[in-house]
């Protein structure tokens, strides 16, 4: 695609305007991408003249509002619609650009997706997904809180989305699909886990069952499927349990002279893992399901972040990541239709 251009929400995030500025000033250097900027332009230009950071291929749309943290989810389409997150999105609508970056407030930025952009044709929910690191590579954990009730045919879209997503993205040819639960065997959970299991496994997908949480981050799966509510506890508890480890392993390691010494000799390893489990590698989430390419970027976002993210936006936009998932989504009603059709003959 020539002269791609995504569209980045200026002050979106607990570091904006500066850090996301940088991140979008190494992609421009690094991806060959244009960049359209959203936000109060008279305080991005005194930024990045601050800074010395260059505005070459970046052009910035006006926006005068701010919407914080704090504000509602709903604040996008109210009282904060002239905000930064609100114009970007009704600018992606109107096919300005190929994709929105964000680091703003979550619950907004799904509001505003849903309602501005629109969900694809077909698609109840859109759902958050992550990428995460395991043992072995990396999978994907959808939805991880957009949707905290779920019923069992938006679990089998989420892995729908997921495979194609892990396909297109992330180079995985067949996709491994697991739905988490709290057994392994066909039937375990509640009523919503035995209907989402049989609709994943009547899916077509290379669906390999249940999985428990502990074997996660073994590389047991490529695309992990829950609701909501279950995979943000997954989530929040994998980042937890990830900070905490490396952090008693900082204090291991300085505890006396021979362990600096030790941690010394293996101090390559230890970088290897601790940026394994960096955050910052991943850039962030897509939304899934969106009509049009929308990414969610850490809310703490320094500048590598903020790269990242718009370097898995470039790759979501060249695997017409959304295109193969309404393809898909159209096939499937067309199957259905008919197998009703021949049910009702």
């Amino acid at each position: 695609m020539l002269n791609m251009k995504i569209i980045v929400d200026a002050f979106g995030g607990d570091n904006a305007p500066l850090e996301i500025l940088k991140g979008c000033a190494l992609a421009v250097q690094g991806l060959g991408i244009d960049i359209a900027l959203t936000g109060r332009e008279a305080e991005i230009r005194r930024v990045a003249s601050e800074n010395g950071i260059s505005l070459e291929r970046m052009e910035i749309l006006d926006a005068p509002g701010v919407l914080t943290m704090e504000d509602s989810a709903g604040a996008v389409m109210k009282d904060k619609s002239d905000s930064s997150m609100a114009e970007g999105l009704r600018r992606l609508a109107a096919g300005y650009g190929d994709a929105f970056v964000s680091g703003g407030n979550s619950g907004a930025l799904v509001v505003g997706a849903t309602l501005i952009v629109k969900r694809i044709r077909g698609i109840k929910r859109i759902a958050f997904a992550p990428i995460m690191p395991s043992n072995r590579g990396r999978f994907m954990l959808i939805d991880c809180g957009a949707n905290v009730d779920c019923k069992a045919d938006m679990l089998r879209q989420f892995g729908v989305m997921g495979s194609i997503y892990m396909k297109k993205v992330m180079g995985i040819r067949n996709p491994r699909v697991a739905l988490a639960n709290v057994g392994t065997e066909d039937h375990k959970g509640g009523e919503l886990q035995h209907e989402a299991f049989a609709l994943l496994r009547q899916s077509g997908l290379n669906f390999i069952g249940n999985i428990e949480a502990r074997d996660i981050p073994e590389d047991a799966g490529d695309v992990i499927v829950a609701d909501g509510f279950t995979g943000n506890v997954i989530l929040k508890t994998f980042e937890g349990v990830a900070l905490m480890l490396m952090g008693r392993l900082k204090k291991i390691f300085l505890r006396s002279p021979l362990s600096k010494l030790a941690a010394a000799i293996v101090l390559k390893d230890v970088k290897a893992l601790k940026k394994q489990f960096d955050y910052n590698e991943y850039g962030g989430a897509p939304l899934m399901g969106c009509a049009r390419p929308v990414f969610k970027t850490h809310g703490s976002a320094k500048a590598k972040t903020v790269y990242n993210a718009i370097r898995l936006t470039k790759a979501y936009v060249e695997g017409n990541v959304a295109e193969e998932i309404a393809d898909s989504v159209a096939k499937y009603r067309a199957r259905m239709e008919k197998q009703e059709a021949g049910a009702n003959a």
